[in-house]
């Protein structure tokens, strides 16, 4: 068993903390970059307009994410509290909500610059498993997101919390939704590199696919508890995102065999 008691701020400088779950945003759009800008885009032009585009992504996860935690999972608390919205510092990011600001932003972008909303998006997807590996590291540093209460012999107990053992569900999230989704989505890349929106379709896929079976590994928040047949929300909302998925892949693959 392991015990966790991570200190989530990383260092402090005078005043200002800087927390793991900060720096795994910033060093994961910036090694994402890295990699797309230097392996994946080939066109000079189209690596110039994708340093443009960062910006809209950093706009799209900030108020994406922050929107959908707190219209999703919290709304009634955030009714109250107005003025706490904003406080982003405070913790509560929805990745399904951030998934939706990426989507809208990048539409922005791409009616701004004239520009194929797909080949973007599957930039996104190829790249994103880096900083979803990085997020959920930090929600184990920091622990939130922990698992629920079990008796194997790798659980850990997040001191923070409580003295049970459980499992360290943030640590399965970063190997599937982060190692493996990285693996899988840039091997098919090499199949369909040349059909945008495949891999934007894929990644929702298998995301939602490997996020429903680790949430039965995942305490359920609080304020909602177990929905529809004993479904967390998150459960729920990645049926949702896998249907949405497998459509949109059987239609870009039919619009390219055409």
């Amino acid at each position: 068993m392991f015990i966790n008691n991570f200190d989530p701020v990383a260092f402090q400088v005078f005043s200002l903390e800087i927390r793991w779950y900060s720096l795994s945003y910033v060093v994961g759009l910036i090694i994402g970059w890295i990699y797309c800008n230097n392996y994946l885009i080939k066109d000079q032009a189209k690596k110039n307009l994708f340093s443009d585009y960062i910006t809209y992504i950093i706009i799209g996860i900030i108020i994406g994410g922050r929107l959908g935690y707190v219209f999703i999972y919290n709304p009634s608390y955030y009714l109250k509290n107005i003025d706490e919205i904003p406080m982003i510092w405070n913790g509560g990011m929805s990745f399904h909500g951030a998934v939706i600001g990426v989507i809208l932003s990048t539409i922005v972008f791409c009616k701004k610059n004239n520009q194929e909303i797909f080949y973007y998006l599957d930039l996104v997807a190829l790249s994103s498993p880096i900083g979803i590996f990085l997020g959920r590291i930090s929600n184990f540093i920091n622990s939130e997101l922990y698992g629920r209460e079990s008796d194997i012999f790798w659980a850990v107990k997040f001191t923070q919390i409580d003295n049970l053992n459980r499992h360290p569900s943030q640590i399965y999230e970063a190997i599937f939704e982060g190692i493996v989704l990285f693996i899988i989505l840039n091997f098919f890349n090499k199949k369909f590199s040349e059909k945008n929106g495949l891999i934007s379709s894929l990644f929702i896929i298998f995301y939602s696919l490997f996020r429903f079976i680790i949430e039965f590994t995942r305490e359920p928040d609080a304020q909602i508890g177990l929905l529809l047949f004993s479904l967390s929300l998150g459960q729920i909302i990645s049926i949702i995102f896998l249907i949405a998925g497998t459509i949109l892949f059987y239609k870009n693959y039919d619009s390219k065999k055409r």
